[in-house]
């Protein structure tokens, strides 16, 4: 792994963790749900109310402030929480539509969107190959899984995944 490796790794962390410190410091004030409580024409709500404007917009000034503090550029850190956040709501759609409820955890859904569609977006820009997308995806899951299981034991997370 190198520099950039490390720091594409640590700016996907910032971006996805944002809206879970947020959470926790407000718990749910500015909790306005992204989808507005709207349902599917399967009768299932299109993201569920975990999924929050408050939790974008944090997402989006993490990238920033990470993007920045890492050397890669504020709109690089932007682009970056943006299709995070995109991949997120991508797999709570697919996972309203499979029934299962609002932060119950898929694995591999919960994690790969978050990461390969930043990691797509930014292909060109950070010279990736494909060994080395495919590389930091299966990085961006495992680390995920093991970080959230410390993030549960510090009771910063609700769910131990």
């Amino acid at each position: 792994m190198n520099l950039l490796d490390a720091k594409i790794l640590l700016l996907l962390f910032a971006v996805n963790g944002a809206p879970i410190v947020l959470r926790n410091l407000l718990n749910e004030r500015c909790a306005w749900p992204v989808d507005g409580g709207w349902l599917a024409p399967d009768g299932k709500r299109l993201f569920g109310a975990s999924k929050t404007w408050r939790g974008i917009a944090s997402a989006l000034l993490a990238g920033m402030a990470a993007g920045w503090g890492l050397g890669v550029g504020a709109l690089t850190g932007l682009i970056v929480g943006a299709l995070a956040m995109a991949g997120d709501l991508f797999s709570s759609f697919c996972k309203r539509r499979l029934g299962l409820p609002a932060s119950a955890m898929a694995l591999g859904l919960d994690q790969i969107p978050e990461s390969l569609l930043p990691l797509l977006g930014m292909f060109s820009a950070w010279n990736l190959g494909a060994g080395e997308l495919c590389g930091l995806v299966a990085a961006f899951l495992v680390l995920e899984l093991a970080i959230s299981r410390v993030l549960y034991w510090l009771h910063i997370r609700r769910q131990p995944y």
